[in-house]
């Protein structure tokens, strides 16, 4: 498939149209966490029941990633959409009206299947109309816009819990679900062709996912998305006991240093969006990982010398995740890059792998020693080699690509899937 024909003005207001609906499928996870103390209290709950609404939701993500994907594929982009922001509204009114904790847990697994949506759709409507470089660096633009979520929304969700209360958080939610439909149903054209849509097919879906998981290039680059958003996340939760814990800080303050950290992976999502229209993805790539293995050092080094330390914690942390912010939407929008049909099952199943990657993530923290920041830059060292030998494999230098007999990775890889 061709890139779609240039149209200036219609694609500005696509991007921007996509720019405010991905983060709602963020939003939800973090705007809420700052009145669990309250929520608990409330709804007569243990805090392990409360904080469990988070897994909830991440659990209905990863379950309605791949087949709203599929049915995206099939039924358009926007019908499916337009549905699952509908589930998303009422979900999050009946998050705002509930009184018992095992009521409120349903309900934020059905918010997340809603919720998924505007991330695994959003990807696939830029696929529909970007291509090559381009289409990695909407990809950018949409990971820094995903990625400001975290940093923005339990700062939002303190201020309406200190002002309203925690129910008043998820009619906010609802409030945003109702306003992107809007958007949607009246601005947002469709972008997947009728000729292009692929009928819901359990035997063609099963095929197209065998012969998707047998290329090497879309394992690579799924597999570099996977472990650095791990990496991310991983930072989020062993951080608030380095800086609280044992450096004393106060939960404002560390909220504070926290925004200071997430600028620096803000950063790194703008840098993709920026260069990968001006560099090679090869260039962009092992810059990027020349960043989080600095930082994986300092973190590595410094634990083991000083032990806790903020400064080091600080810079160590900012280099890691400003990689980590740039290499993830790199290898989403490469990924995607590489195909032409069934681009909704194909981000579907990039993002479902790399939330199970998620979810593996969050029960292996549970055991990593917090004493220093030495354990996690141990694990950044790793994961650092790992993402040295996948972009070797996937973004091979140009004497090795007029080797190759195949199509050269990092291109502009079109594959019927």
């Amino acid at each position: 498939m061709d890139a779609a024909p240039d149209r200036p003005g219609s694609n500005r207001l696509l991007i921007a149209i996509l720019l405010a609906i991905i983060p709602i499928s963020q939003i939800p996870i973090d705007a809420y966490t700052p009145a669990i103390p309250e929520m608990i209290t409330e709804l007569g709950a243990s805090s392990t029941l409360v904080q469990n609404t988070v897994s909830a939701y991440v659990l209905g993500m990863s379950v309605g990633l791949l087949p709203i994907g599929i049915i995206a594929d099939a039924r358009g982009r926007r019908p499916t959409l337009l549905v699952c922001l509908a589930l998303l509204l009422v979900a999050s009114i009946g998050c705002a009206l509930a009184t018992d904790v095992y009521t409120l847990l349903a309900l934020r697994f059905v918010q997340g299947l809603g919720g998924c949506a505007t991330m695994v759709i959003v990807y696939a409507i830029a696929a529909d109309r970007f291509r090559g470089a381009r289409l990695t660096s909407i990809s950018g633009l949409l990971g820094a816009s995903w990625g400001l979520a975290p940093v923005i929304a339990p700062a939002i969700g303190g201020v309406l819990v200190e002002f309203i209360s925690w129910r008043g958080i998820f009619v906010g939610l609802a409030l945003a679900a109702l306003a992107a439909g809007v958007v949607v149903w009246l601005v947002l054209p469709e972008t997947l062709a009728p000729a292009d849509r692929t009928p819901v097919d359990v035997r063609r879906i099963r095929g197209v996912l065998a012969s998707t998981l047998r290329r090497r290039i879309f394992i690579g680059f799924t597999l570099v998305f996977a472990v650095f958003a791990v990496a991310q996340l991983l930072f989020g939760v062993v951080a608030p006991i380095l800086y609280e814990t044992h450096l004393g800080l106060s939960s404002g303050l560390y909220g504070l240093v926290a925004l200071l950290i997430g600028a620096a992976n803000l950063a790194g999502e703008l840098a993709t969006a920026h260069f990968a229209t001006r560099v090679s993805a090869r260039v962009l790539g092992f810059s990027a990982l020349v960043s989080f293995t600095a930082g994986a050092i300092i973190l590595s080094v410094s634990g083991v010398l000083v032990g806790p330390h903020f400064l080091w914690i600080t810079v160590g942390g900012m280099l890691a995740l400003a990689g980590c912010g740039a290499l993830c939407p790199l290898a989403y929008g490469l990924t995607l890059g590489m195909f032409d049909r069934n681009l909704g099952l194909i981000g579907g199943l990039t993002s479902a792998i790399c939330y199970l990657f998620v979810a593996i993530t969050m029960a292996a923290a549970a055991g990593l020693p917090d004493t220093s920041q030495a354990p996690i830059g141990f694990v950044y060292v790793a994961v650092a080699v790992a993402g040295l030998v996948l972009l070797a494999l996937c973004l091979p230098g140009a004497r090795a690509r007029r080797g190759a007999s195949g199509v050269a990775a990092g291109d502009d890889i079109h594959a019927k899937a």
